[in-house]
């Protein structure tokens, strides 16, 4: 007998789905989805030399929905998406999963690492750059609306942008409800003024046929290599669909590319078209002119909202970015505050929050148009798309096990599009594309100075160090007095003894009634399960060697371990009755074989100025016990 029931459960999840799918709409689109506000302004600039005409209009149209297609729907969308870590995506995951195929500092591990690292330091020029462009392209519709009020433009930007970075320490839980719905009216419009404008030249639609765009390219090669520089455009934040793969999962991110963005966004490009084809003078602006005049000062509105949320998610992703850096090592330890009880990847960072709206201001100020933006842009989003794609092919390969011929067509196709995209942008060098490269270069030269600088410090520690379980075996023979309480040494190395023991023994001449050696280590992976997350070594008379593992997302407590020890290993931990011992190292540049001694002495002054290893891994401060230690490199 069939039932009419539909399954709850199906239901249910079919609900959840439906409102991942429109959060996705909020955190993941809003960079790319306000690309129609400048990207095709872009394409038509006086710069380009290109005679207007209906077939250069068909010609840039066709050029934009080929990038889009094969570009974010085949490569990100079909492809780059599987590549994921446990879950989550982004360039440093990409990495983390890449370097799986390569034995530990070996060159091809170091090259793979250094690829990866520096496609995660131009995420930071795209960070600067996309408040700037997107708020400054949105307010500019005032011009449109009232040319008497475009010396407010960059006043209004420069207050909207300080008033975005001064919400962040209050975190997105509360607006991020807002975000999806505001998004998806944002999409709705774009695609309702789509349609409306291309009644006026339904003809721009034969510009699916990618015939007029390799016609246009054939007929004007140079320009239309130059405007490749500008349709990468419509590209921009691509990359931030597989980065937020870890909240939202490939499911809401592929649906609402498929059944909202995508159409939207098209139909949107193929309205201005339209309105081009009919009205040549639009080109001025030609997004906020095809709007009709009444609804202009409305339109200005939910592109600033809109602008807003899309520089919110590149906010929070720089934040994301930087907490996985300082995880994997290549970022110096840093205060880090969770905005959210429920959400664990909700944080916030001062440090990098207050350098981010100095820099964003003074790009602001700097470059006052959008226009002048452009340029700027497209040299750091190419760059991360080319350095995706190269590591998408060890993946491929090594990981997915995909046989070499099915690699090289793949990763090839997808190499001629995005080096074209890049070679295309090197030409806007001296208009402002050297910017992302001048941001994603210094911060790429501190991340390997701090990288390096602690293999170094580790190598020295390790080499002077005296080996853990003789040590202990000797010192239990002949033990010093033994007090009560429980002492746990935080150490970054189990094979040596910690350096605050031999301090404590030193100086102090006890050893505590129970003794834990503590190494917290992050693997390669988003996240560990609780079952695999502790081991133990009973190195005899009450000392332990205990190893805590977590994920490059995860937040490495200390009381986290504590009540998993008690759990797992039944031992009880009293917090009162437990001291924290850590060793505070001073480093000493010196002319040892390691680093040149000005890199060094960066190195030294970096890790002075990090944040406490107490404060980091959330250690009450009335029971941590520094003692000093001098070490060289």
């Amino acid at each position: 007998m069939s039932s009419s029931h539909t399954n709850p459960n199906l239901s249910f999840r079919s609900q959840k789905l439906h409102l991942i799918t429109l959060a996705a709409l909020g955190v993941v689109f809003g960079d790319i989805g306000t690309s129609p506000l400048y990207a095709l302004k872009e394409c038509f600039s006086p710069d380009h030399g290109i005679a207007f005409s209906p077939d250069a209009v068909l010609g840039i149209i066709s050029m934009l929905f080929w990038a889009i297609t094969i570009v974010v729907t085949i490569k990100y969308v079909l492809f780059v998406l599987r590549a994921d870590n446990n879950g989550e995506g982004g360039v440093l995951a990409l990495m983390a999963l890449s370097l799986r195929s390569a034995v530990s500092g070996s060159p091809r591990a170091k090259l793979l690492m250094m690829l990866g690292v520096f496609g995660a330091c131009m995420f930071y020029g795209d960070v600067v750059i996309t408040p700037a462009i997107s708020v400054l392209s949105a307010v500019e519709g005032l011009e449109i609306a009232a040319p008497q009020t475009s010396h407010v433009v960059i006043p209004l930007t420069i207050i909207i942008v300080m008033v975005l970075f001064l919400i962040q320490r209050h975190g997105t839980s509360v607006v991020g409800k807002f975000f999806g719905p505001v998004m998806f009216v944002w999409f709705l419009s774009l695609a309702l003024l789509g349609l409306y404008n291309i009644t006026k030249a339904p003809e721009v639609l034969v510009a699916i046929n990618p015939y007029y765009a390799v016609r246009f390219m054939l007929d004007h090669s140079l320009q239309a290599f130059i405007v490749l520089g500008s349709v990468v455009l419509v590209l921009t934040g691509a990359e931030a669909l597989y980065a937020d793969m870890g909240h939202f999962g490939i499911k809401p991110i592929r649906y609402a590319w498929i059944f909202t963005v995508m159409p939207s966004l098209l139909i949107n490009y193929f309205g201005q078209g339209a309105n081009l084809i009919a009205n040549p003078d639009a080109i001025k602006n030609p997004f906020y002119l095809m709007v009709p005049d009444a609804l202009v000062l409305p339109m200005v509105l939910l592109a600033t909202c809109a602008t807003v949320i899309a520089s919110q998610a590149v906010i929070s992703g720089a934040f994301s970015l930087t907490s996985q850096a300082i995880l994997l090592g290549f970022v110096p330890r840093m205060r880090i505050l969770h905005t959210s009880e429920d959400e664990q990847g909700q944080i916030y960072i001062p440090l990098i929050n207050w350098m981010l709206l100095v820099v964003v201001v003074a790009v602001v100020l700097a470059f006052k148009k959008s226009d002048n933006l452009a340029a700027a842009y497209g040299v750091a989003v190419t760059t991360t798309m080319v350095i995706t794609t190269m590591l998408l092919g060890v993946v491929m390969r090594h990981i997915w096990k995909w046989k070499m011929p099915a690699v090289v067509v793949a990763i090839g196709c997808f190499l001629v599009v995005d080096v074209a995209f890049f070679a295309a942008n090197l030409l806007k060098l001296t208009e402002g594309g050297w910017f992302p490269l001048v941001i994603g270069g210094a911060a790429f030269f501190l991340l390997m100075t701090w990288y390096s600088g602690r293999m170094l410090l580790r190598m020295r520690i390790k080499d002077d160090g005296i080996p853990i379980e003789p040590f202990i075996e000797g010192l239990l023979a002949h033990p010093p007095h033994r007090v009560g309480g429980t002492a746990v040494f935080m150490t970054g190395n189990i094979a040596t003894v910690p350096v605050a023991l031999l301090h404590n023994l030193k100086h102090n001449r006890i050893l505590h009634e129970r003794v834990f050696f503590l190494k917290i280590s992050i693997w390669d992976v988003p996240y560990v399960a609780d079952s695999e997350r502790l081991t133990m070594k009973d190195l005899g008379g009450n000392v332990y060697l205990l190893r805590a593992s977590f994920g490059f997302k995860e937040t490495p407590e200390v009381n986290k371990v504590m009540a998993l020890a008690e759990q797992q290993f039944g031992h009880h931990f009293d917090l009162m009755d437990t001291s924290f011992f850590l060793a505070r190292d001073t480093v000493v540049p010196s002319k040892l074989l390691g680093m040149s001694l000005w890199r060094e002495r960066l190195f030294a002054w970096m890790y002075q100025n990090g944040a406490k290893p107490s404060d980091f891994f959330n250690i009450p401060a009335n029971r941590v016990v520094e003692l000093g230690t001098k070490v060289e490199i």
